[in-house]
């Protein structure tokens, strides 16, 4: 199980294009525009090219900045994709695209304080961008200060109050808070607005499972992995549901699948080290479940099934 992964908004990005009639800025504009079909085209190496070569012509023009920034982005290269959201708001700190970026890309480094600045620029410019109360509230769930994060998700519904992905990351903190009744709540409304998303069904799985009804919880996650075949998660987690279900050999299957996508999805550790309990191998459930509690101590069902394996050893 993997306890309700949060998830981005696709707000999408609109590649800043700049146009003019002068020699100089209409080169660079068509290089900029060579660099934006590159990338949707999926070639971020060619669109880099171009980005470079605009700014070769104008080292302050920040459109270039922030579509390569983008491109890094999307080549998981975060370390230079927030330097290039950084000089486009060195040359212009009003500029709301790039500090909306570079929030998520501090995110996705782990640099939650920055982040958190990011989205206090942002807020001050506007203080009715739902963007930006969304992205804090991630932030504040991965540092676990839920309350916090759960009235910057209310902000954000506030402002979209159609986006059913906004209920689903509500649901997920409360979730995490063990509030299933309020969770749930959420997720009805996710479902009013969006029945085909997901993380929406996986997240109800999650909540069935917590409840014990583990055919209910199978079942939600079936239409999770329906609606999307590319999430490893979901695998883990039907993994975990059909070891409770006595289905171990089909369990291993899933769960061995996710470790492929993710060799560090240590909630598939654990469930590999409580396939290895329910057969039996102490040895390896030990070896599993330990791994998984020198990753995270306060992950779920650890503290369920270590205790267990001490039982077991001390009655050899």
């Amino acid at each position: 199980m993997k306890k309700g992964k949060l998830f981005w908004l696709f707000f999408g990005f609109v590649l800043s294009i700049t146009l003019s009639c002068s020699s100089n800025v209409d080169k660079k504009g068509r290089f900029l525009l060579k660099g934006n079909n590159e990338l949707k085209e999926g070639n971020l190496k060619g669109a880099i090219t171009y980005y470079d070569e605009a700014l070769a012509i104008d080292p302050q023009f920040k459109d270039a900045f922030f579509n390569r920034g983008m491109a890094k982005y999307q080549q998981a290269k975060l370390i230079e994709a927030i330097s290039d959201f950084s000089e486009a708001i060195n040359i212009d700190n009003n500029y709301v695209p790039a500090l909306t970026q570079r929030a998520i890309a501090h995110l996705d480094f782990g640099e939650n304080y920055k982040a958190l600045e990011d989205t206090k620029a942002l807020l001050q410019i506007n203080g009715e961008n739902g963007q930006a109360y969304f992205i804090r509230g991630l932030v504040q769930t991965e540092m676990k200060a839920y309350e916090d994060a759960l009235i910057a998700f209310n902000k954000a519904i506030q402002y979209s109050p159609d986006n059913a992905e906004l209920y689903i990351n509500s649901a997920t903190v409360h979730y995490y808070r063990n509030e299933l009744d309020s969770a749930i709540v959420d997720l009805e409304k996710a479902l009013e607005l969006n029945p085909r998303e997901s993380k929406l069904h996986n997240l109800w799985s999650l909540i069935h499972f917590e409840n014990g009804d583990y055919p209910k919880a199978l079942e939600s996650v079936e239409e999770a992995i329906n609606l999307d075949k590319d999430h490893s998660y979901y695998y883990n987690n039907r993994g975990l549901y059909k070891l409770y279900l006595d289905q171990t050999d089909e369990a291993l299957e899933d769960i061995n699948y996710s470790l492929k996508q993710n060799t560090k999805n240590y909630y598939a550790i654990r469930n590999k080290g409580i396939y290895y309990f329910k057969k039996g191998d102490m040895t390896l459930a030990s070896k599993f479940l330990n791994e998984a509690n020198k990753a995270d101590p306060e992950m779920p069902l650890l503290s369920e099934y270590l205790p267990l394996l001490d039982s077991k050893a001390t009655n050899k």
